[in-house]
C-alpha cells in the first residue's frame, strides 16, 4: 500500500488540512480500521469501490463520499485494486462553504449526492480524466480556490484552533471564558459547525495526541498518561479502547495502515 500526504497551497490552509492518496495494486481483500481524528473528509475512489462496516453489517460504498465526524472506529475493506484520493478538510469547512449543519452527518459516510451544494459530480468527472497525483491535486486546488471566499473565519474556527493547540486539554469553561460566549452558545455552535459537543471534540484531539507521543521509541505508558493529561492509567485505557476497540498494549502503532497514516501524520 502506498500512502501519500500533500499539503494544500498557502491560500487554502484555512479550508484544507491536507490531501491524501492511497493506492494498492494487490487485489487481496484487507480490512482497515478507521479511528476518529477530529477532521471531515471528501473522498473519491478512482480504483475499485470499498466495503464499509459502520455498525454490524457490510455494504458497498459509492465512489464519491463525504465523511462527517466520527465518534467510534469502523472498518473498510477493498474489493479489488485501491486508488483513493481524499480531502481532509478543516472541521468547520463544510458549514462555512455550504451552510450545512454538521450534526446531520455525525457517524455517517454518505454519497456526495446527499450534499448537492457541493457539486461533487463536476470534481469527480475532472478527477477521472487523470491518474497523475499532481494533476488530481491541481483539480482539487482549483475547486477549493473557487469556493474559498465563502469561508468566514470566526469564533468556531478559533475554538477548534484553541483545542488543537492545547492538544485537547481544555475545559468548556476555558473555551467560554476565552471566547466570551455562554456554554449554551458554545454547545449550539459546535453542533452546527462540528457535529460534536466541545467536550467530546476535546476528547478526540487529546486521544489523537497519543499517536504523536508514540513516534518516540523511548516513550513509556506513564509518559503518555502524564503528557496527554489523563487522570491515571485506567482512565487512559478506557479512552483508548473507546476509540479503537483495543487495549493500548495490543495496538500495533508501527503497522502500515490507514489509521496510523492519518493519526501519526507521517
Amino acid at each position: 500500500m502506498i500512502f501519500k500526504r500533500i499539503s494544500p497551497p498557502g491560500e487554502l490552509k484555512n479550508v484544507v488540512e491536507c490531501y491524501w492518496i492511497a493506492e494498492n495494486s494487490n487485489r487481496l481483500a484487507v480490512q482497515e480500521k478507521i479511528i476518529p481524528d477530529g477532521f471531515i473528509e471528501i473522498i473519491f475512489h478512482y480504483g475499485d469501490p470499498y466495503l464499509i462496516r459502520l455498525k454490524n453489517s457490510w455494504k458497498e460504498q459509492s465512489k464519491s463520499l463525504f465523511a462527517g465526524q466520527i465518534t467510534r472506529h469502523f472498518y473498510l475493506q477493498n474489493t479489488g485494486v485501491s486508488g483513493v484520493i481524499g480531502i481532509k478538510l478543516k472541521p468547520t469547512a463544510i458549514t462555512h462553504l455550504y451552510k450545512i449543519s454538521m450534526d446531520k452527518f455525525t457517524d455517517k459516510v454518505v454519497d456526495t449526492s446527499e450534499i448537492p451544494e457541493m457539486n461533487a459530480v463536476l470534481i469527480e468527472q475532472k478527477l477521472h480524466l487523470n491518474t497523475d497525483h499532481d494533476e488530481m491535486v491541481s483539480v482539487l486546488n482549483q475547486h477549493f480556490r473557487s469556493v474559498a471566499q465563502r469561508y468566514d473565519h470566526g469564533i468556531p474556527d478559533k475554538a477548534v484552533e484553541m483545542i488543537i493547540e492545547a492538544k485537547g486539554m481544555l475545559s468548556v469553561n476555558d473555551l467560554t471564558s476565552a471566547l466570551y460566549i455562554s456554554e449554551r452558545q458554545l454547545e449550539r455552535m459546535f453542533k452546527y459547525y462540528i457535529g460534536l459537543s466541545p467536550k467530546f471534540y476535546c476528547r478526540i484531539i487529546r486521544f489523537n495526541h497519543i499517536f504523536q507521543f508514540m513516534k518516540n521509541e523511548n516513550t513509556t505508558w506513564a509518559d503518555v498518561v502524564h503528557h496527554a493529561g489523563f487522570y491515571d492509567q485506567s482512565h487512559f485505557i478506557r479512552n483508548f479502547k473507546a476509540f479503537t476497540g483495543e487495549e493500548p498494549g495490543s495496538y500495533l502503532f508501527e503497522k502500515k495502515n490507514l489509521a496510523n497514516f492519518f493519526l501519526k501524520k507521517e
